[in-house]
């Protein structure tokens, strides 16, 4: 399990979790970033302000140059930035540090390409090197001036790109530390939740399938979940009980047929060795033969019921569906039980709707299905009893229904009278019923796509009645 779902799980939750906290990472880090150099600029904006109203005094006359000069110094280490004063033509007269004084003493022209976006009342913000000035790269911010509406110059302030950048690194280290802590933390809970939800329920139900492999039908697995684990678990304990059931199934076949084919083997053997042996006399042959015979015919009807039945139920069974007198196949079938009908000295009403009434049905098998419910009534109906076979049409259905006034069956059994060697008298020994009959019908059938009930009708009698397709 820890090579296949396990690890599949954790690579693809990991794998999410990553792609996620580094996505948000490098968000927070690119909109931190925009942040700070936006409140940055507002920052400088908010100073410049200031700083214009003094530029403008010194250029009118009414500041001197060290006053002018230390309102830079002072600015300039509040902001920690480097500010130069150029006038309309872009040289510099006033800086915030003394050490770039040269600046002015040289006449150099500092700006000249930006000159024209200033005078357009424009600010301009780039990434410059001033290698004679800097020792490295720096970020600057120019602002014109303007008085009267006639530009006087700028303002120039310059921060070191390395001083800029250092309160974001330690912003972008706090992120991504923050991110590997999360994926390293949720990495945990998932292998935690994952063993705890998915990998602990599904070794239960692993363990206990391969155990019912084994033979132990018993395992059940206790897995308490509402969820779909829960719900799985439920479906492989009903699975569980299905097996049992047709184990146990299995079982009282295997005994039901053992016994049924061991009774008449025995007596078979028992009266032939005893013709062998002498101790039954020559004139009692002839009864204990007859009663050889019957009991092969019994034998011979157990084996044929059984392949039957395995027949139908493997889905081997062919059958030839055709336009079939249902009331033809009541009438002939009746007639073949004739001589146990007057034996009993049964009366039977065959009471059919119309003269002839055709369903779609295999016209053999429909005929083992009529064979088998009126050898079932004539078995269980008592003597001098009656017995009522009809037909009846009911929309597109024809219900035919037979039945005999035995007793009823007890409530409790009437679920089992479907089940393989099931017996009304309760007798295993019982030489009358192999216990296929009514099986046997009801797979027939149900293959047909077909429907069989039985009820008890009062105050006493059995009525079992199936359905076919009229055509």
């Amino acid at each position: 399990m820890k090579k296949g779902l396990f690890s599949k799980l954790m690579a693809a939750f990991i794998a999410i979790i990553i792609v996620s906290f580094v996505m948000t990472a490098a968000f927070l880090s690119y909109w931190f970033e925009g942040y700070y150099f936006k409140k940055r600029e507002s920052e400088l904006l908010r100073e410049s302000q200031f700083i214009k109203y003094k530029a403008i005094q010194y250029l009118d006359g009414n500041l001197t140059v060290d006053d002018i000069n230390e309102t830079l110094t002072y600015i300039g280490n509040y902001l920690s930035a480097d500010i130069w004063l150029v006038d309309n033509y872009g040289y510099v007269y006033s800086v915030s540090k003394s050490e770039h004084k040269k600046l002015i003493a040289t006449s150099k022209q500092i700006v000249t390409s930006d000159l024209k976006e200033l005078r357009e009342n424009k600010t301009v913000d780039k990434s410059e090197t001033y290698s004679s000035v800097f020792t490295g790269p720096v970020h600057t911010f120019e602002i014109p001036i303007f008085s009267n509406k006639v530009f006087k110059g700028a303002i120039m302030m310059h921060t070191s790109i390395d001083e800029l950048k250092g309160p974001l690194i330690r912003v972008y280290e706090i992120i991504w530390m923050s991110a590997v802590f999360a994926i390293i933390i949720c990495c945990f809970v998932i292998y935690y939740l994952s063993q705890r939800i998915i990998i602990k329920p599904l070794k239960v139900i692993n363990y206990a399938a391969d155990k019912i492999s084994r033979g132990e039908v018993e395992k059940r697995v206790e897995v308490k979940s509402d969820d779909e684990i829960g719900e799985l678990a439920k479906s492989f304990n009903s699975m569980a009980d299905s097996l049992q059931q047709v184990e146990k199934n299995r079982r009282e076949f295997i005994s039901n047929v053992s016994h049924e084919i061991r009774s008449p083997i025995t007596s078979i053997k028992g009266f032939i060795g005893g013709m062998i042996d002498g101790v039954i006399p020559a004139e009692k042959q002839n009864y204990y033969l007859s009663v050889t015979y019957s009991e092969i015919q019994r034998l011979t009807r157990l084996v044929n019921d059984l392949l039957d039945l395995s027949t139908i139920e493997s889905g081997q069974l062919k059958l030839r569906i055709e336009k079939v007198d249902i009331n033809e196949v009541i009438r002939l079938c009746v007639i073949k039980f004739e001589t146990r009908i007057n034996e009993k000295r049964l009366k039977v009403d065959v009471l059919l709707e119309d003269d002839k009434l055709y369903v779609a049905a295999d016209k053999d098998r429909i005929t083992q299905v009529v064979t088998n419910l009126i050898d079932n009534a004539i078995k269980y109906v008592n003597q001098d009893g009656n017995i009522k076979i009809f037909t009846k049409i009911k929309s597109e259905k024809v219900l035919v229904s037979i039945y005999n006034d035995g007793s009823n069956i007890p409530e409790p059994d009437m679920k089992y009278i479907w089940d393989r060697f099931y017996k009304r008298d309760k007798s295993r020994t019982s030489k009358i019923s192999t216990g296929l009959g009514l099986p046997i019908v009801r797979s027939i059938l149900t293959q047909l796509g077909e429907d069989i009930w039985a009820e008890n009708k009062e105050p006493n009698g059995v009525m079992f009645t199936f359905t076919l397709k009229r055509v």
